[in-house]
């Protein structure tokens, strides 16, 4: 929790850069670009304007979560080398700012896409930032090392919201690429905790590399990347999936299987010596992983739309 009497004095001015730091920016392009492709991929469409504005709405109410994440933690931010340079704790940003800024968008973000698309859509955008800014964010950070597992929800609503936008409602194919998300997650930040391992020990965030151990970590990457293997390419059957997802998703599945492998081959003396070299080209992978899925997704809503697509 972010304690004020410890958090820097301002060193300078904040600039406009600082507060659309605290947005998160680079979550909120993979929040757009999933979102996006959620309401592409629906079997109705939406007006250009209309889905514009609700797309720009999730992604303020991304930046109003990312905003609530770094007023809260910014004080373990302060002691990890990966964050210690955010601005709160680097000094140019005050947490009641921050606070202010993502209560803020928060409710603008909420009301403004209940206005331009519906409520239900409005409902599961207000429930994501909830979730992320109070179930992961204060509670399951800091007290499971399955926080990365639950709090994964978090991120993979997007889609679910872009598909409510079209629809108005629910459906199978829409919780499907919420669990490519869901899935996805835990072994793209277990890699990384894999080797930066000492900031989540110097945070004293439990994270599974530090209650459990890196072996234990390692089985629970190849675990999980296998069940998103079985996901990410069974998806390729359903009506979002077809002839181009399908070779996407078993040729990134099959790469990120290998990786996953010799990441559980690994012990820890082999991968001092490489500098975590396989576990690092892992987490590179898994950046571009979900884009490609997504990329797939999306090529095939528009086949569809000259219908060529699908099976």
């Amino acid at each position: 929790m972010t304690d004020v009497s410890q958090t820097p004095a301002l060193e300078n001015e904040a600039e406009l850069g600082d507060y659309f730091a605290l947005l998160k920016p680079r979550v909120m392009q993979l929040v757009v670009f999933t979102a996006l492709v959620g309401m592409l991929a629906a079997p109705v469409s939406v007006h250009p304007v209309i889905g514009f504005a609700s797309i720009l709405f999730v992604a303020i109410g991304a930046g109003a979560s990312g905003a609530l994440n770094m007023w809260w933690d910014a004080d373990i931010d302060a002691v990890m080398r990966r964050t210690s340079k955010r601005p709160i704790p680097a000094g140019k940003v005050q947490p009641g700012e921050a606070l202010a800024l993502g209560v803020g968008l928060s409710f603008l973000s909420v009301m403004m896409l209940g206005l331009a698309a519906n409520l239900l859509a409005a409902a599961m955008l207000l429930f994501t930032i909830i979730f992320y800014a109070v179930v992961y964010s204060m509670w399951l950070k800091r007290a499971t090392p399955q926080n990365i597992v639950i709090g994964g929800a978090a991120g993979a609503f997007p889609p679910v919201i872009g598909w409510i936008i079209a629809t108005g409602s629910f459906s199978v194919e829409a919780w499907l690429m919420f669990a490519l998300i869901f899935m996805w997650t835990p072994p793209h930040f277990w890699a990384l905790a894999l080797f930066m391992r000492s900031d989540y020990d110097d945070a004293d965030v439990p994270m599974l590399t530090v209650t459990h151990g890196r072996p234990a970590t390692r089985r629970h990457i190849l675990a999980y990347t296998v069940l998103l293997a079985i996901l990410a390419v069974g998806t390729g059957f359903s009506a979002i999936g077809g002839h181009v997802y399908l070779a996407v998703a078993v040729v990134l599945n099959a790469l990120f299987l290998l990786g996953a492998w010799r990441i559980w081959q690994r012990d820890e003396v082999a991968a001092e010596a490489d500098n975590y070299l396989v576990e690092r080209k892992f987490f590179r992978l898994s950046l571009y992983y979900l884009f490609l899925h997504f990329g797939a997704i999306l090529v095939e809503a528009t086949l569809r739309t000259w219908g060529m697509g699908g099976w």
